[in-house]
């Protein structure tokens, strides 16, 4: 049976991959890049380096494909839609991928591989959209997950602080989510991507920002303090940072007294 490894590859810096996800590596024999357009050709660059340093030129195949568009601007209800609609173009291209390029014979190409940003656990559609194109029935395949340093992850160690503190819960969330309001209960928040700087709406409460973009990578960037002395720097950095690259991974964790 052709078999999928998803592959967690930590937040950028090529050292960050853990030896288990080494020993993955080395059994692929097509790995899939998905190809996010020019302006985050780098990323792609970024992963043929992590192949480079821990595999080097081995007996493999790099597969680039374009991912789907999807509908930036949806928002509200029209949201959950509009990222149905990428998974469902996502999965027709997976699917694809794996019919032509993998071989079930045993002479064949067999072993196919998805290289995830930080941890394929968090924050990412790799695992549901791969769910989905098991449940078409059209092509089987046995996977198994590895996972990575993510982002989150990175992020504190960078700032060297913990994500929880005594007694006290730590929650994920998203900009679009921290701009409807505070999340009840929590008084240390986790959000992702966030498009919207939503940290913006929560001036007024003044909690401990930690932020990083590009967090494990040469252009990494930290910005830490009380978010009334710093929003304003975080703003024109990641400005001036998207302009630069044409795109922005970025996370941050708040902290309230």
């Amino acid at each position: 049976m052709r078999k999928i490894y998803v592959i967690g590859i930590g937040a950028g810096d090529p050292d960050q991959l853990t030896v288990q996800a080494v020993r993955a590596l080395r059994q692929v024999d097509v790995f899939f890049l998905v190809d996010k357009g020019e302006d985050k050709a780098d990323l792609v660059g970024l992963r043929q380096e992590i192949l480079r340093r821990h595999i080097g030129d081995g007996d493999y195949r790099l597969v680039e494909v374009r991912d789907p568009a999807r509908d930036r601007a949806a928002d509200g209800a029209a949201y959950p839609g509009a990222v149905d609609d990428w998974r469902g173009r996502r999965a027709d291209l997976y699917e694809r991928m794996i019919i032509d390029e993998l071989d079930e014979q045993a002479e064949g190409d067999r072993t196919g591989a998805f290289l995830v940003w930080g941890d394929p656990a968090l924050y990412d559609s790799t695992l549901a959209v791969l769910n989905e194109v098991l449940e078409r029935g059209a092509v089987r395949f046995d996977h198994e997950v590895i996972p990575g340093i993510s982002s989150v992850s990175a992020l504190a160690a960078r700032h060297r602080v913990g994500l929880t503190r005594v007694g006290r819960p730590v929650q994920i969330t998203t900009g679009r989510r921290l701009a409807e309001g505070w999340p009840e209960g929590a008084d240390d928040v986790v959000v992702m991507l966030d498009a919207r700087q939503s940290f913006l709406h929560h001036l007024a409460a003044d909690p401990v920002i930690h932020w990083g973009a590009y967090v494990g990578t040469e252009d990494e960037i930290l910005v830490s303090g009380r978010l009334s002395e710093v929003a304003d720097r975080i703003v024109e950095l990641r400005s001036a940072a998207r302009a630069r690259k044409g795109w922005i991974m970025d996370a941050y964790l708040l902290r309230r007294d």
